[in-house]
């Protein structure tokens, strides 16, 4: 089998679209179409099925999708065992992450990362923390980076940040802190999509407090942390949310940054992988130096 091919049908299998996966490795549809066609007739075995505009694996095509990640694992290996530096590998994570740990902490991982493998480029999509457990679950991507911990056998979850949640207030409110979740909803609310690591979390102490939905004034649901700060910025509600996300904007004196009372409930970040996804290399080697960087942390 060529490795080439090989190479082009996991593509194809990941996008379950041939446009697509030739946008991705910058070939044309028809290329990527040639390269199906001649892996299909070596094999004398048809790998896809069409539905409608997505691109189905037949059961043959399941096998050898696990066989072509394995192999192109091994090839990476022997190219990587053979350089004399590290450094030359080239390759690409794909990561799904949640809002937070998108803009503040996975940009100094990568830094840090970087400075080993210069030549490893990283692609991020940033959705809620379920979206992201399922763009991990189904291969999607090699890794989730999230704020909530989703229990399935097929998950490998690592430990990053731990965190607590803060209320965040404009510059024009002024409290005694730390502030009783009864003044808190008095205020009309900023929140989070229901999807997020944070509104389960503020669920949850909600829930404990024995107040219910009914009782909230949300002015505002945003999928974006980035935006419900600046709706917090221009007094339209309070809201609260990650510390990590609200240290940067309160210390430049753009927002008021206060403790909860009896809000002692802490999270952790995590990084997780699928169990029986055979990562690439350079995912491989992005874990193991997360986790070096978390026992040096820690």
């Amino acid at each position: 089998m060529d490795l080439h091919q090989l190479f082009v049908f996991t593509k194809v299998v990941e996008h379950k679209n041939f446009s697509k996966a030739a946008d991705d490795i910058f070939l044309s549809q028809s290329t990527v179409s040639s390269h199906i066609k001649s892996l299909e007739k070596s094999l004398n075995l048809k790998l896809f099925d069409r539905e409608g505009r997505d691109t189905l694996l037949t059961p043959h095509g399941e096998r050898l999708y696990q066989w072509a990640q394995k192999i192109l694992l091994l090839k990476d290996e022997a190219l990587l065992d053979i350089k004399s530096e590290m450094m030359d590998f080239r390759g690409m994570v794909k990561i799904a992450t949640s809002s937070v740990p998108g803009s503040f902490i996975i940009p100094n991982i990568i830094k840090n990362f970087n400075h080993v493998h210069p030549n490893i480029s990283f692609h991020i999509s940033e959705s809620s923390s379920k979206k992201g457990v399922e763009h991990v679950l189904n291969r999607s991507v090699d890794i989730g980076i999230l704020g909530e911990k989703y229990e399935n056998e097929k998950l490998c979850y690592l430990p990053l940040k731990k965190e607590k949640l803060v209320l965040i207030t404009s510059n024009e409110l002024e409290f005694k802190g730390p502030v009783c979740l009864e003044e808190i909803i008095k205020y009309p609310l900023i929140m989070r999509s229901s999807d997020s690591g944070t509104r389960s979390l503020v669920n949850k102490f909600l829930e404990k407090k024995k107040i219910s939905k009914e009782h909230l004034h949300t002015v505002v649901y945003t999928d974006s942390g980035n935006s419900l700060i600046q709706f917090v910025k221009q007094n339209i509600g309070i809201s609260i949310i990650s510390e990590i996300a609200a240290q940067e904007f309160a210390a430049a004196n753009l927002i008021h940054l206060y403790e909860i009372e009896d809000f002692y409930d802490e999270r952790f970040f995590y990084l997780v992988y699928h169990k029986n996804k055979t990562l690439s290399l350079a995912a491989k080697l992005f874990i193991e130096n997360v986790k070096k960087l978390e026992k040096d942390t820690y």
